[in-house]
């Protein structure tokens, strides 16, 4: 989010963190096998680790949407086969 918002969106971002109007509640140790098995399905997109992590969170999140300039969510699926929810611009 902070490579979208730039400098000037970074303090509104990180106030939002300070006073939980934005919550992360995603367990990297918990969710780790999930994780690194789609940065290998996906190793010759790449995946990166943070996009598995997004790509994990639709999996166990109810009604997800991931908002990303990102194209590669066109090709990556939730579940192996389900469309990746998500917003991209134009």
């Amino acid at each position: 989010m902070f490579f979208l918002l730039g400098q000037s969106g970074a303090p509104a971002l990180i106030a939002m963190l300070q006073n939980r109007s934005v919550v992360i509640s995603f367990d990297l140790l918990r969710e780790q096998r999930s994780v690194l098995t789609l940065m290998q399905k996906y190793a010759d997109v790449p995946m990166s680790l943070a996009d598995a992590c997004l790509v994990r969170m639709t999996e166990i999140h109810p009604e997800p949407i991931v908002l990303t300039t990102d194209s590669d969510f066109r090709i990556y699926r939730r579940h192996s086969r389900q469309i990746v929810p998500c917003m991209l611009p134009g």
